[in-house]
Protein backbone atom coordinates (compact mmCIF):
# COMPACT_ATOMS: atom_id res chain seq x y z
CA UNK A 1 0.00 0.00 0.00
CA UNK A 2 1.50 3.58 -0.55
CA UNK A 3 1.95 5.99 2.31
CA UNK A 4 -0.62 8.29 3.28
CA UNK A 5 0.60 11.81 3.01
CA UNK A 6 -0.78 14.85 4.80
CA UNK A 7 -2.44 17.33 2.73
CA UNK A 8 -0.06 20.07 2.99
CA UNK A 9 3.25 17.88 3.22
CA UNK A 10 4.02 18.97 -0.50
CA UNK A 11 4.22 22.65 0.41
CA UNK A 12 5.92 22.61 3.80
CA UNK A 13 9.87 23.29 3.18
CA UNK A 14 12.74 21.37 4.41
CA UNK A 15 14.63 24.43 5.16
CA UNK A 16 17.85 22.72 4.09
CA UNK A 17 19.81 25.99 2.84
CA UNK A 18 19.93 29.19 3.81
CA UNK A 19 20.69 32.67 2.75
CA UNK A 20 22.09 36.28 4.24
CA UNK A 21 21.39 39.20 2.29
CA UNK A 22 21.77 43.03 2.31
CA UNK A 23 22.53 45.10 5.46
CA UNK A 24 25.02 47.80 6.69
CA UNK A 25 28.80 47.08 6.08
CA UNK A 26 28.59 49.79 7.45
CA UNK A 27 27.06 51.25 4.41
CA UNK A 28 23.83 49.60 2.63
CA UNK A 29 24.89 46.31 0.78
CA UNK A 30 23.55 44.06 -1.62
CA UNK A 31 25.85 41.02 -1.52
CA UNK A 32 24.82 38.00 0.04
CA UNK A 33 26.19 34.64 1.74
CA UNK A 34 24.67 31.13 1.27
CA UNK A 35 24.68 28.72 4.10
CA UNK A 36 25.03 25.02 3.57
CA UNK A 37 23.11 22.21 5.09
CA UNK A 38 25.68 21.79 7.37
CA UNK A 39 25.61 25.58 8.42
CA UNK A 40 28.80 26.33 6.43
CA UNK A 41 28.46 29.88 5.18
CA UNK A 42 29.53 31.40 1.74
CA UNK A 43 31.95 33.54 1.04
CA UNK A 44 30.23 37.42 -0.57
CA UNK A 45 28.18 37.00 -3.51
CA UNK A 46 27.92 39.87 -5.56
CA UNK A 47 24.66 41.51 -4.64
CA UNK A 48 21.25 41.62 -6.79
CA UNK A 49 19.15 44.74 -6.09
CA UNK A 50 19.02 47.99 -4.24
CA UNK A 51 21.66 48.08 -1.51
CA UNK A 52 19.51 48.45 1.95
CA UNK A 53 19.76 47.54 5.28
CA UNK A 54 17.25 46.63 8.09
CA UNK A 55 15.35 44.36 5.21
CA UNK A 56 13.03 41.59 6.40
CA UNK A 57 13.48 38.27 4.91
CA UNK A 58 11.13 34.64 4.98
CA UNK A 59 10.52 31.48 3.67
CA UNK A 60 7.30 31.00 0.67
CA UNK A 61 6.39 28.55 -1.54
CA UNK A 62 7.81 25.64 0.12
CA UNK A 63 11.44 25.99 -0.90
CA UNK A 64 12.19 29.22 -1.91
CA UNK A 65 12.49 32.97 0.05
CA UNK A 66 12.04 36.75 -0.71
CA UNK A 67 13.41 40.11 1.23
CA UNK A 68 11.58 43.18 1.09
CA UNK A 69 11.54 46.26 2.59
CA UNK A 70 14.28 48.26 3.99
CA UNK A 71 16.41 51.41 4.49
CA UNK A 72 18.52 52.46 1.07
CA UNK A 73 20.15 55.26 2.66
CA UNK A 74 18.21 56.59 5.38
CA UNK A 75 15.06 56.52 2.95
CA UNK A 76 12.50 53.86 3.52
CA UNK A 77 11.04 51.12 0.39
CA UNK A 78 9.01 48.61 -0.11
CA UNK A 79 10.69 46.78 -3.47
CA UNK A 80 11.60 42.91 -2.59
CA UNK A 81 13.21 40.18 -4.06
CA UNK A 82 12.87 36.77 -4.46
CA UNK A 83 15.09 34.43 -3.69
CA UNK A 84 15.46 31.02 -5.96
CA UNK A 85 15.22 27.13 -4.61
CA UNK A 86 19.20 27.32 -5.61
CA UNK A 87 19.55 30.66 -3.53
CA UNK A 88 19.47 32.69 -6.84
CA UNK A 89 18.72 36.41 -5.26
CA UNK A 90 16.31 38.14 -8.43
CA UNK A 91 16.37 41.51 -8.95
CA UNK A 92 13.59 44.39 -7.47
CA UNK A 93 10.24 43.77 -8.11
CA UNK A 94 8.18 46.78 -7.20
CA UNK A 95 6.75 47.56 -3.55
CA UNK A 96 3.45 46.75 -1.94
CA UNK A 97 2.27 48.19 0.69
CA UNK A 98 3.72 51.01 3.29
CA UNK A 99 7.21 51.64 3.13
CA UNK A 100 8.94 51.25 5.97
CA UNK A 101 12.12 49.28 7.33
CA UNK A 102 13.29 47.65 10.96
CA UNK A 103 10.41 45.02 10.88
CA UNK A 104 10.28 41.82 10.53
CA UNK A 105 9.11 38.32 8.53
CA UNK A 106 8.43 34.71 9.51
CA UNK A 107 6.66 31.88 7.38
CA UNK A 108 3.12 30.55 8.38
CA UNK A 109 0.53 28.28 6.46
CA UNK A 110 3.27 25.78 5.69
CA UNK A 111 3.93 27.86 2.60
CA UNK A 112 3.22 31.92 3.21
CA UNK A 113 4.84 34.21 4.88
CA UNK A 114 4.00 37.34 6.54
CA UNK A 115 6.39 40.82 6.94
CA UNK A 116 4.89 42.94 10.32
CA UNK A 117 5.50 46.16 12.31
CA UNK A 118 8.41 48.27 11.18
CA UNK A 119 9.21 52.02 11.29
CA UNK A 120 8.00 54.26 9.19
CA UNK A 121 9.69 57.82 11.05
CA UNK A 122 7.12 56.39 13.56
CA UNK A 123 5.91 52.67 15.03
CA UNK A 124 3.67 50.62 12.81
CA UNK A 125 1.93 47.42 13.52
CA UNK A 126 1.04 47.04 10.19
CA UNK A 127 1.75 43.62 8.56
CA UNK A 128 1.39 42.33 4.84
CA UNK A 129 1.12 38.65 3.64
CA UNK A 130 3.04 36.90 1.12
CA UNK A 131 1.59 33.94 -1.32
CA UNK A 132 3.04 31.07 -1.74
CA UNK A 133 4.04 32.25 -5.07
CA UNK A 134 5.89 34.92 -3.88
CA UNK A 135 3.33 37.77 -4.54
CA UNK A 136 3.47 40.70 -1.71
CA UNK A 137 -0.23 41.72 -0.60
CA UNK A 138 -2.24 44.94 0.60
CA UNK A 139 -1.49 46.23 3.80
CA UNK A 140 -3.44 44.77 6.55
CA UNK A 141 -5.34 46.98 9.51
CA UNK A 142 -2.94 46.76 12.57
CA UNK A 143 -4.06 44.72 15.21
CA UNK A 144 -4.34 45.69 18.45
CA UNK A 145 -0.92 44.82 19.33
CA UNK A 146 1.95 47.58 20.15
CA UNK A 147 3.24 49.61 17.57
CA UNK A 148 6.95 48.72 17.06
CA UNK A 149 10.12 48.14 15.08
CA UNK A 150 13.54 46.35 15.72
CA UNK A 151 11.74 42.98 16.67
CA UNK A 152 12.01 39.39 16.01
CA UNK A 153 9.82 36.48 14.37
CA UNK A 154 9.77 32.86 13.38
CA UNK A 155 7.81 29.74 13.01
CA UNK A 156 6.47 27.45 15.17
CA UNK A 157 4.00 24.44 15.46
CA UNK A 158 4.81 23.79 11.84
CA UNK A 159 2.60 26.26 10.38
CA UNK A 160 1.82 29.39 12.31
CA UNK A 161 4.39 32.35 13.58
CA UNK A 162 5.94 34.55 16.52
CA UNK A 163 6.68 38.25 16.82
CA UNK A 164 8.21 39.21 19.50
CA UNK A 165 10.72 42.14 21.53
CA UNK A 166 11.45 44.97 19.93
CA UNK A 167 11.10 49.18 20.66
CA UNK A 168 7.94 51.12 20.82
CA UNK A 169 9.68 54.45 21.50
CA UNK A 170 8.09 54.90 24.33
CA UNK A 171 9.41 52.06 27.13
CA UNK A 172 11.65 51.05 24.68
CA UNK A 173 12.77 47.26 25.34
CA UNK A 174 10.41 45.33 25.36
CA UNK A 175 9.40 41.49 25.53
CA UNK A 176 5.58 41.61 24.41
CA UNK A 177 4.78 38.79 21.60
CA UNK A 178 2.03 38.16 19.08
CA UNK A 179 0.77 34.83 17.77
CA UNK A 180 0.44 34.23 14.00
CA UNK A 181 -2.30 31.86 13.33
CA UNK A 182 -1.93 29.33 10.17
CA UNK A 183 -4.11 31.75 8.34
CA UNK A 184 -2.00 35.12 8.53
CA UNK A 185 -3.55 36.32 11.51
CA UNK A 186 -1.63 38.42 14.39
CA UNK A 187 -2.71 38.46 17.57
CA UNK A 188 -2.57 40.93 20.43
CA UNK A 189 0.24 41.13 22.86
CA UNK A 190 1.06 38.68 24.88
CA UNK A 191 2.82 39.18 28.10
CA UNK A 192 6.83 38.96 27.60
CA UNK A 193 9.10 36.66 29.06
CA UNK A 194 12.60 37.06 29.66
CA UNK A 195 14.44 40.12 28.89
CA UNK A 196 13.20 43.01 27.17
CA UNK A 197 15.18 44.03 24.55
CA UNK A 198 15.33 45.39 20.81
CA UNK A 199 17.44 44.32 17.48
CA UNK A 200 16.55 40.72 18.73
CA UNK A 201 17.07 38.19 15.68
CA UNK A 202 14.85 34.85 15.45
CA UNK A 203 14.82 31.09 13.81
CA UNK A 204 12.80 27.86 13.78
CA UNK A 205 14.71 25.19 14.76
CA UNK A 206 13.20 21.21 15.52
CA UNK A 207 10.94 21.37 12.74
CA UNK A 208 8.15 22.81 14.48
CA UNK A 209 10.12 25.21 17.70
CA UNK A 210 11.75 28.58 17.72
CA UNK A 211 14.18 30.51 19.04
CA UNK A 212 15.01 34.45 19.99
CA UNK A 213 18.77 35.18 20.56
CA UNK A 214 21.12 37.90 21.14
CA UNK A 215 19.39 42.36 21.20
CA UNK A 216 20.22 45.46 22.10
CA UNK A 217 22.31 46.06 24.33
CA UNK A 218 24.79 43.57 23.55
CA UNK A 219 23.34 40.90 24.95
CA UNK A 220 23.23 37.10 24.20
CA UNK A 221 20.82 35.30 25.86
CA UNK A 222 18.07 33.63 24.22
CA UNK A 223 14.61 32.48 24.67
CA UNK A 224 13.01 29.21 23.06
CA UNK A 225 9.53 28.74 21.59
CA UNK A 226 7.58 26.04 22.11
CA UNK A 227 5.53 24.28 19.06
CA UNK A 228 2.39 26.15 21.07
CA UNK A 229 4.02 29.39 21.05
CA UNK A 230 4.76 29.67 24.61
CA UNK A 231 8.36 31.89 25.07
CA UNK A 232 10.57 29.85 27.73
CA UNK A 233 12.96 32.09 30.02
CA UNK A 234 16.41 33.48 29.24
CA UNK A 235 19.10 31.08 28.73
CA UNK A 236 22.72 32.10 28.75
CA UNK A 237 24.10 31.25 25.60
CA UNK A 238 28.09 31.14 24.93
CA UNK A 239 28.25 33.33 21.59
CA UNK A 240 29.76 36.92 22.13
CA UNK A 241 27.18 39.31 22.96
CA UNK A 242 25.83 41.45 20.29
CA UNK A 243 22.72 43.35 18.60
CA UNK A 244 20.90 43.43 15.08
CA UNK A 245 22.30 39.64 13.61
CA UNK A 246 19.97 37.60 11.22
CA UNK A 247 18.97 34.13 11.84
CA UNK A 248 17.34 31.11 9.54
CA UNK A 249 16.79 27.47 9.43
CA UNK A 250 19.15 25.50 7.71
CA UNK A 251 19.68 21.20 7.64
CA UNK A 252 15.95 21.11 7.83
CA UNK A 253 15.83 21.37 11.66
CA UNK A 254 18.43 23.33 12.81
CA UNK A 255 19.21 27.51 12.75
CA UNK A 256 22.25 30.12 12.55
CA UNK A 257 22.65 33.54 13.90
CA UNK A 258 24.92 35.84 11.65
CA UNK A 259 26.37 39.27 11.66
CA UNK A 260 25.31 42.08 14.08
CA UNK A 261 26.84 44.57 15.87
CA UNK A 262 29.29 43.64 18.80
CA UNK A 263 30.85 46.88 19.63
CA UNK A 264 29.12 49.95 18.62
CA UNK A 265 31.76 49.93 15.93
CA UNK A 266 30.46 51.18 12.21
CA UNK A 267 32.13 47.71 10.62
CA UNK A 268 30.18 45.49 12.41
CA UNK A 269 30.50 41.37 12.97
CA UNK A 270 31.08 38.62 10.69
CA UNK A 271 30.61 36.00 13.37
CA UNK A 272 28.18 32.93 13.47
CA UNK A 273 26.76 30.60 15.98
CA UNK A 274 24.88 27.49 14.87
CA UNK A 275 21.69 26.31 16.98
CA UNK A 276 21.07 22.84 17.55
CA UNK A 277 17.98 20.79 16.68
CA UNK A 278 17.52 20.92 20.69
CA UNK A 279 17.68 24.51 20.49
CA UNK A 280 21.46 25.18 22.17
CA UNK A 281 24.12 27.48 20.78
CA UNK A 282 27.01 26.70 19.87
CA UNK A 283 29.91 28.74 20.22
CA UNK A 284 31.51 31.14 17.92
CA UNK A 285 32.52 30.38 14.63
CA UNK A 286 35.22 32.54 12.75
CA UNK A 287 32.84 34.80 10.25
CA UNK A 288 33.07 34.34 6.46
CA UNK A 289 32.43 37.32 3.89
CA UNK A 290 32.23 40.85 4.79
CA UNK A 291 31.31 42.33 8.62
CA UNK A 292 27.83 43.64 8.79
CA UNK A 293 24.75 44.32 10.58
CA UNK A 294 20.90 44.80 10.14
CA UNK A 295 21.43 42.01 7.15
CA UNK A 296 17.96 39.62 6.14
CA UNK A 297 17.76 35.81 6.18
CA UNK A 298 15.71 33.67 5.02
CA UNK A 299 15.85 29.54 4.39
CA UNK A 300 15.24 27.64 0.77
CA UNK A 301 15.19 24.46 -0.52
Amino acid sequence: MFPIIPANSAAESANDNGIFAYGQAPTDSAYSNTISNVGVVSSDVAGVGTARGQVMGCEYGGDKGIFAYGNDGGVAQSMSNLVSNTGVVSSDVAGVGTDRWYGAGCEYGGDKGIFGYGYTGSTTAVSNLVTNAGVIGADQAAVTGTARFNLGACEYGEDKGIFGYGDDRITTHLAITNLVTNAGVIGADVAGVGTARDNVAACGYGEDTGIFCFGYPYLSMSNLVSNTGVVGIDVATVGTGRYAPAACEYGGDKGIFGFGDESGGPAGSDTTNLVSNAGVVASDVSGVGTAGYYRGACSYN
